[in-house]
C-alpha cells in the first residue's frame, strides 16, 4: 500500500441522514443527526391523520 493512500484517507463526517418513520400511519421524512448521538425518538405533526405523533428513527440513509 503507498503512502498517500494513508495519508488521503476520508475522515468520517459528524452527520448523518436518517429516516423518521411514524408509529401510527407510517408516514417518513428525513432528518439530520449527529453520528454519536442516540436514535431519534419526537413528536411530530402527522399529515395522514391531522394529529401530532410520535415519529421513531427507521434507517440511516447517508452521511452529511
Amino acid at each position: 500500500m503507498f503512502l498517500t493512500n494513508l495519508l488521503l484517507k476520508k475522515a468520517k463526517s459528524k452527520l448523518i441522514m436518517v429516516q423518521m418513520e411514524s408509529a401510527v400511519t407510517g408516514h417518513t421524512f428525513n432528518k439530520i443527526r449527529e453520528r454519536l448521538a442516540d436514535k431519534l425518538e419526537i413528536l411530530r405533526f402527522d399529515p395522514h391523520i391531522q394529529r401530532i405523533s410520535l415519529y421513531r428513527e427507521k434507517k440511516k440513509i447517508r452521511s452529511m
